[in-house]
C-alpha cells in the first residue's frame, strides 16, 4: 500500500512501485567475480520484496586483496590518459542507454532506476536525474581533468615529471595506485567525485552503499564494456561496517562519506578524504535583501532539489532584514509539499528507510523550536512527520531563527529543511561557520572581497546562482589531484 496525504490530510491508498526480478551481485576482487557464503538482501524500501543477493567478504580479504592494487594501476598505465578519457566517454554513453551486464542479470536503463528507486525509497525523477550527472562526468572527462589539473599536460602525470612549460622540468608523485571509497546510499550524485580515477590511471576499490549498490556496479560494467581493464576494479559490497574500515585501513588514499561524527574521526588525516554536512547557505547583502522576492524560485530550489539529501542544498538563508518576509514566503511554498509515490512525476521527497531515524530527526527539531529564539513557519501546513510502516518522510520544515545563536540556525537534516537568520551583515562571515556552498547575492565590492578571504567557504557562488547548481569544470570539495598526487622536485641530468 502507499499513502499519498490529499488536499484534506486524508490518505489514499495507491499500489506500490514493484521491484524486478531478484539479482545476484558477487563481490569484485580486481574484476573477478567472488561468492561468498555470507550474503545480505537488499529489499524493496516499502514492502521488503528482495530485490538483490549481494556477496560480501571479510576485512581480511579486503586487506589481502589492496597489496595487488599495484597491479591495477599497472594495467591502467598500460594505456595513455588519451585512450583511457575516450573510454571513459563511451562507457558515459553506454551507463546513460545501454544494457549492461549487473550481477547474473542484462539491466535496461530502466531497471537501472526502478531498481535504484526500489531499494533507497528516493523517487524516479530524482534517479533519472543523478544518470545524467554521473553521464556527464563520464562523458566530458577531458574537460574535467584539464579543469582540476589547470590545464596540466596529464602525460606529465602519467610519466611522472615533464616540462610544463617555461623550460622548468615539474614532477608529481602519484600517492596511490588505487583509491578507496566508502560510499552512501542517500545521494547518487556523489559518485562523480571518484569518477575521473580511472582516467588518472589509478585503480578503484569500493564499498557501494548498503541500499545502492546499483551506481557502482554499472558504471564498473559500463568501464569494463568500453574496454577500461576489469582489473582495475574491487567492489565489496553489503552492510557491514567492516569492509569500510578495512579499505581506509590499507588504501593509501580514500575517500568516506558521513555525518559529524565521520569527519570529526578524520579531520587532519591525509591518507582519508571525508564528505559529510555541507552546511550550505544563501547570504543576502544589504544592497540586496530589498529585492529578495526576486530570488524566492532560487531559494525554492536550493531547498528542494535532489530531495533536500544533498550535501549542496541550502540549509540556511542569512539576512539583515526582512527574514520573516523571507521565511513566510518559503513556508507558502515548501509547506504543502506532500508525500507521493516514487513513480510519481511530481514526487520531490525521499523516504526515510531506516527505522526510527525519521522520528528522530523530527524529535531533534522540536527540541529546536522550543527554543524562544526560533519560530516553525511551516506549522500551519500539517504533520511534517509521515509514518507508515516500515518507513517514514519528513515534509519540508522552514524555521525562521531571530539570531545566528538560535540552536536551530546552522543545522542540517536529509530533507527539505532551512533556517532563515537574521543577522547584520557585519556579522555574517564570523557567524556562518563551515559552508560547502555559499551563494552570497550582492554586488557590494567590499562584501565580495570579504567573501572571497572568508576560508569558511569552500565553493563560493557570487550573484544569483542556486546553490545545487555544480559547474563539474571545478572542484567540488576539495581538488581531487591536490589528494592523489603530491608535487615534488625532479632534476634531469
Amino acid at each position: 500500500m502507499w499513502l499519498r496525504p490529499s488536499a484534506g490530510a486524508a490518505l489514499t491508498v495507491l499500489p506500490p512501485l514493484t521491484g524486478s526480478q531478484m539479482i545476484e551481485l558477487p563481490a569484485i576482487r580486481w574484476g573477478e567475480p567472488y561468492e561468498s557464503l555470507d550474503v545480505d538482501q537488499v529489499s524493496h524500501f516499502y514492502t521488503g520484496e528482495p530485490i538483490a543477493k549481494v556477496h560480501t567478504v571479510g576485512s581480511g580479504i579486503v586487506r589481502r586483496d589492496a597489496k595487488k592494487a599495484k597491479h591495477a594501476r599497472r594495467a591502467l598505465q598500460a594505456m595513455s590518459p588519451a585512450e583511457l578519457i575516450a573510454r571513459c566517454a563511451e562507457a558515459g554513453e553506454l551507463f546513460e542507454s545501454g544494457t549492461l551486464a549487473v550481477g547474473d542479470s542484462q539491466q535496461t536503463p530502466a531497471d537501472f532506476v526502478q531498481q535504484q528507486s526500489a531499494t533507497t525509497g528516493m523517487p524516479v525523477s530524482m534517479c533519472e536525474a543523478n544518470v545524467t550527472k554521473n553521464a556527464f562526468v563520464l562523458k566530458n572527462m577531458e574537460r574535467i581533468l584539464d579543469c582540476l589539473t589547470r590545464g596540466l599536460d596529464l602525460n606529465i602525470l602519467a610519466r611522472g615529471y615533464g616540462e610544463e612549460g617555461r623550460g622548468v622540468t615539474v614532477s608529481y608523485a602519484a600517492q596511490c595506485d588505487a583509491l578507496g571509497a566508502v560510499l552512501p546510499s542517500n545521494s547518487p550524485g556523489v559518485h562523480t567525485l571518484w569518477l575521473p580515477v580511472i582516467a588518472l590511471q589509478m585503480g578503484l576499490v569500493l564499498k557501494p552503499g548498503s541500499s545502492e549498490p546499483w551506481t557502482p556496479y554499472r558504471v564498473y560494467s559500463a568501464m569494463v564494456q568500453a574496454g577500461i581493464p576489469r582489473e582495475a576494479f574491487c567492489l565489496y559490497p553489503g552492510a557491514g561496517a567492516e569492509i569500510g574500515g578495512a579499505i581506509l585501513a590499507s588504501c593509501r588514499r580514500s575517500m568516506i562519506f558521513g555525518g559529524p561524527q565521520t569527519i570529526a574521526q578524520y579531520e587532519g588525516n591525509p591518507r582519508v578524504q571525508p564528505h559529510g554536512p555541507g552546511y550550505s547557505k544563501i547570504l543576502f547583502g544589504d544592497d540586496c535583501v530589498d529585492q529578495w522576492e526576486q530570488h524566492i524560485d532560487l531559494m525554492v530550489d536550493s531547498v528542494l532539489k535532489n530531495g533536500g539529501r544533498s550535501c549542496i542544498n541550502c540549509s540556511s538563508i542569512y539576512a539583515s532584514r526582512h527574514t520573516r518576509e523571507i521565511a513566510q514566503a518559503l513556508a507558502e511554498r515548501l509547506g504543502p509539499v506532500e508525500v507521493l509515490p516514487p513513480d510519481d512525476p511530481q514526487s520531490q521527497l525521499a523516504a526515510f528507510t531506516i527505522p526510527g531515524a525519521a522520528p528522530a530527526i523530527w524529535g531533534a527539531i522540536e527540541a529546536d523550536i522550543n527554543d524562544p529564539q526560533t519560530t516553525h513557519m511551516t506549522e500551519a501546513y500539517g504533520d511534517r512527520l509521515v509514518e507508515k510502516d516500515p518507513v517514514a518522510y519528513l515534509r519540508p520544515v522552514v524555521l525562521h531563527c531571530d539570531s545566528p545563536d538560535a540552536p536551530a540556525a546552522n543545522k542540517e537534516y536529509m530533507f527539505p529543511a532551512v533556517s532563515v537568520v537574521e543577522c547584520p551583515q557585519e556579522k555574517m562571515l564570523d557567524a556562518i561557520g563551515t559552508t560547502l556552498i555559499g551563494t552570497a547575492i550582492t554586488n557590494d565590492e567590499s562584501f565580495r572581497a570579504d567573501l572571497i578571504d572568508c576560508t569558511d567557504i569552500d565553493r563560493l557562488n557570487l550573484g544569483p546562482i542556486p546553490t545545487p547548481q555544480v559547474d563539474w569544470l571545478q572542484p567540488h570539495e576539495g581538488n581531487l589531484i591536490e589528494f592523489l598526487y603530491r608535487n615534488r622536485a625532479v632534476q634531469v641530468g
